[in-house]
């Protein structure tokens, strides 16, 4: 290809480097330019290896090039193209540059699924429009079950993986309480008790939808729709459930009906002017016509063809242009020529230029093919954009277009991203800012909490609200219940108008069209929303395309179905070619509570008479706010070995004996290891203060794997652990929570060493600490054992009526025999005199 548009200098000069990409079921090391995102990576190999030959796809998933691959992916079609006649040497270089470059994607063939279609006078129409939305509904919801099921049946095969134990107690919901908890849900998700038992034999669902969506296209007279009635609110009723598309001519129906049988290529028109500078337009109408010739030579060719034509927007701002419109319309007409010239020589070539009208049944131009987009890394025309960093992560930043522009115009860069994303502090001049904040009884601590918190959150509104602020200061210094589920700022004082303007000057701004200090030459650009400028560019697009795109209506969550007859009622009033109806999602915090209880209270039958009253289920609430645990409480020490490394586990209990706090120590372990297992443990703490319950704890840490692990000593119930965490939260939960399956140790007396075979009493000073009492607990309190029976009776000691007062337990037990003082509570043999 000859012309200042010839690329392959710009491929030769292109840097390429060695990237880890994560796979399916491997990281492979491939070589990509440099340019490019880890997601424009990944999006071209999912695109390739289905498209390679199995031995091409292995040695591209290992260690590979995409540069090879893609020639690799064009050579056959070369290959045929020049068998053909229809490519010449330069073509199939243009070919091939174009994708190297990344000025083209295609995506072609893809799977044809065409939608259904109906005509809105015929008389069935109505009751076919209600069939579609029950099927349409009916397909989401199926669909949103079986995820829920699938979900929970494999959190029933966890429940039993997860075990440790006799398969018999594992797999039992009675002996495994995770299983129990998992069987449950599975059921309130729709399981039938076979599924559960395949669940816990670990098999996998292995269910799949049964059909896909319906889709429609709906051809209807225009006058019709524009005068609202029953079938405009029928066609919203419709659209909101599915899929549903509105055309007011036959051909373009048809066209849309058939918009998946159209082989789609996506140009980058920015990145063509970059390599291309003054010839765009010749080079753009040698890219179309050399893909116009391509999409005849694959194995299933289509009949129709789109373009999607990205870049428009920034390419414009480069050129100083003052409306996208004006490129578009030339862009376009560019577009169309090619396509027409091209598809007649394919047609001459092929033996189908009497048939040239069914051979290349229309052209379609839009903006965007999503899939292919992602390719070539486009995203939609907004003043915010979306980038990579050098390692690896994403952050926000102006649009190069928009920053060059501005630059261009002498304009400042750094005013219009405070704009656009905020200053990110309260220190500037806000009705919220620090001396407001500060008269309320907000100190130094709060505020830095507070400024940390605005380097990351979206909302002001979560920057004011636990954890950011401690629920003890708001409630205890502002006077609010931090669990009434109100946002705090208007509760502080401060009004709508105070909360947008500092939302506005700490956040940022969606756009730039409120910059009061824009370049005067670019305030006809920044005036227009995002969806303002793409609509100028599909209006440009829709005077060349075959194929309308349909302009999209989005109804807000909470609005009615008659606002979206309404709606579909203007738009066909305002002579739109195609349009679809959907409902936008509700905004973040808005809809309805759930902050209840998983499991709904079950419906109790009325007893029958002279029953007492069975309970099916209680519901329990919880409080959210701190339980603060006694300045002098009790508990206990565990001092075991896990594979020899020692560790102490010291807890702490409510008056009621529910734990409210541990203590983690290790022995002669690095200062990192054992500070982090102290943080650690105060980090469970403070989640057992605020109600997080134990067994949650419990069922997230055990079966963790980590060195140290083994042999567990110095523990009368646990005798091996993966880790230090399991061993700690298998005696939580075997010790406070009576969570057996969780012990494999037979079980300890009460001396911790070896099992209860009789009915001995034990001392109290053995469970009950004689500091902590300070004298309140009598000496003579001793453990009786009950609810166990004895193999054998056990004898009943006679107690002589001359019985003497023990000097260690302070029982009347100590009797004389064989000449000695023995005391039958205690044991002791004391010498006494006299």
């Amino acid at each position: 290809m000859s012309g200042a548009y010839d690329f392959a200098n710009a491929v030769i000069r292109q840097k390429l480097e060695s990237r880890r990409i994560e796979r399916a079921s491997s990281v492979a090391q491939i070589l990509v330019p440099a340019d490019w995102t880890d997601a424009r990576t990944e999006a071209w190999l999912d695109w390739l290896e289905p498209r390679l030959t199995p031995a091409a796809a292995r040695r591209l998933d290992t260690s590979g090039n995409v540069f090879e691959a893609l020639r690799e992916w064009a050579d056959p079609l070369v290959a045929k193209g020049r068998e053909l006649g229809l490519l010449d040497a330069a073509g199939a270089e243009l070919l091939v540059h174009s994708l190297k470059l990344g000025l083209a994607a295609p995506s072609l063939p893809a799977a044809p699924r065409p939608y259904e279609m109906l005509q809105l006078d015929e008389p069935d129409a109505p009751v076919r429009l209600d069939e579609f939305r029950r099927r349409a509904r009916g397909a989401r919801l199926a669909s949103t079950a079986l995820t829920a099921i699938d979900e929970a049946l494999a959190a029933v095969r966890d429940a039993v993986i997860r075990c440790e134990g006799p398969r018999e107690a594992c797999t039992s919901p009675h002996s495994n309480p995770a299983l129990g908890r998992a069987a449950a849900l599975a059921r309130r998700c729709g399981a039938t008790h076979a599924d559960i038992v395949r669940a816990i034999d670990g098999e996998p669902l292995g269910a799949v939808a049964d059909a896909d969506a319906p889709r429609l296209v709906v051809e209807a007279q225009r006058d019709l729709l524009a005068a609202g009635g029953s079938l405009a609110r029928q066609l919203a009723e419709a659209s909101v459930e599915g899929d549903v598309t509105i055309a007011f001519d036959h051909a373009e129906a048809i066209a849309l009906a058939q918009s998946d049988l159209e082989a789609r290529i996506q140009l980058d028109i920015e990145a063509i002017h970059a390599h291309a500078d003054d010839d765009l337009l010749p080079a753009i109408a040698a890219i179309t016509r050399v893909w116009t010739l391509a999409s005849t030579l694959v194995d299933a060719p289509r009949p129709r063809m789109a373009f999607a034509l990205g870049g428009i927007a920034d390419t414009a701002l480069r050129l100083g242009m003052d409306s996208p419109s004006g490129l578009a319309r030339s862009v376009t007409l560019a577009v169309r020529q090619a396509y027409e010239e091209a598809s007649s020589a394919a047609a001459v070539v092929l033996g189908h230029a009497d048939d040239l009208e069914t051979y290349h049944a229309g052209l379609r131009l839009m903006v965007h093919e999503s899939e292919a987009a992602l390719r070539l890394g486009l995203s939609p025309f907004a003043h915010r954009d979306t980038y990579q960093t050098a390692d690896g992560e994403e952050a926000l930043r102006l649009r190069p277009a928009l920053a060059r522009a501005i630059a261009a115009q002498d304009g400042d860069i750094e005013q219009a991203e405070r704009h656009l994303f905020g200053i990110r502090t309260l220190a500037g001049d806000t009705p919220i800012s620090h001396e407001s904040l500060h008269d309320l009884g907000f100190t130094e601590l709060e505020l830095e909490g507070l400024e940390l918190a605005l380097a990351h959150v979206e909302r002001l509104e979560d920057a004011f609200r636990s954890p950011v602020l401690d629920s003890g200061f708001i409630h205890d210094v502002l006077g609010i219940d931090a669990d009434n589920g109100l946002p705090l700022l208007p509760q502080l004082g401060f009004g709508p108008d105070d909360i947008a303007k500092t939302r506005k000057v700490v956040l940022g701004h969606a756009d730039l069209t409120e910059w009061a200090d824009a370049p005067e030459p670019l305030r006809g650009w920044l005036s227009l929303s995002s969806g303002d400028v793409e609509d100028e560019i599909i209006a440009a697009l829709d005077t060349s395309s075959d194929t309308p795109s349909p302009l999209a209506i989005d109804l807000d969550w909470d609005e009615t179905l008659l606002d979206g007859a309404r709606a579909i009622s203007h738009a066909a009033r305002e002579g739109v070619r195609a349009l679809t109806l959907r409902r936008a999602a509700p905004p973040a915090g808005d809809g309805f509570s759930l902050d209840f209880a998983d499991e709904p209270s079950a419906r109790v039958s009325a007893p029958a008479p002279n029953d007492a009253p069975r309970v099916i289920e209680r519901v329990v609430e919880r409080d959210r706010t701190r339980r603060k645990l006694p300045d002098r409480r009790k508990g206990y020490i565990q001092k075991a070995a896990v594979a020899g490394h020692k560790v102490y586990i010291h807890t702490g209990e409510y008056e009621d004996g529910e734990l409210g706090e541990i203590f983690i120590d290790m022995h002669k372990e690095g200062a990192a290891f054992r500070s982090l297992m102290n943080n650690f443990a105060i980090a469970i703490s403070i989640g057992l203060q605020y109600g997080v319950p134990l067994d949650e704890f419990v069922d997230a840490f055990v079966f963790t794997r980590f060195e140290p692990a083994g042999r567990v000593t110095g523990n009368d119930s646990i005798r091996s652990a993966t880790s230090i965490l399991d061993y700690i939260f298998r005696e939580l939960g075997v010790s406070y929570l009576g969570r057996s399956e969780l012990a494999n140790a037979a079980p300890a007396g009460a001396d911790g060493l070896e099992p209860e075979t009789g009915t001995e009493t034990v001392p109290a000073a053995r469970f009950i600490s004689k500091g902590f009492a300070r004298g309140a607990a009598p000496d003579n309190l001793v453990v009786v054992p009950f609810g166990k029976k004895a193999s054998t009776p056990a004898p009943t000691a006679s107690v002589a009526p001359d019985a003497t007062a023990c000097p260690a337990c302070g029982d009347f037990a100590l009797q004389n025999r064989g000449g000695g003082w023995i005391c039958d509570s205690c044991g002791i043999s004391p010498q006494m005199q006299g």
